[in-house]
């Protein structure tokens, strides 16, 4: 039996406005924010505005649509952020690695030599996070 879409879920809650984030990136497909837990600096989160739970069950052109904005901002955050290259991570399912179970893609900036930090933790300096998220905004204006 497939798993359905939670509305409750943490990046339904961010979409609705009901829980904060620092945007970097919106428009009528896709939202672009700033990670909480961020395993690198700069570590953008980008997800669907359709309720699509991950990988297999979202629709192949809502798929094609959200990949355009996946690229556009991961430009963007690699150029903002001075990095060397891009990681780009996305998980489906619990087994797979999945936490939050709305569609999103990891985009960390990266630096040569430089690890990533652990997943999960710790919360982030949220002045520092809004001031990555207008180095990134700022990017993407320029682009």
């Amino acid at each position: 039996m497939p798993a359905v879409y939670d509305d409750d879920n943490v990046f339904a809650k961010i979409l609705r406005g009901t829980l904060p984030s620092h945007t970097v990136f919106e428009d009528e497909i896709a939202l672009g924010f700033m990670d909480v837990m961020p395993r690198v600096d700069g570590h953008v989160l980008v997800i669907p505005k359709s309720p699509s739970r991950n990988l297999f069950d979202v629709s192949p052109k809502d798929l094609a649509d959200l990949i355009s904005r996946v690229q556009r901002v991961g430009l963007a955050a690699r150029a903002a952020m001075r990095a060397d290259g891009l990681t780009l991570q996305q998980f489906n399912e619990e087994a797979g690695g999945q936490v939050v179970f709305h569609l999103h893609f990891h985009l960390l900036p990266r630096h040569t030599g430089v690890a990533m930090r652990p997943a999960g933790g710790p919360m982030a300096d949220q002045g520092l996070l809004g001031k990555q998220a207008e180095r990134i905004r700022a990017a993407l204006r320029g682009a």
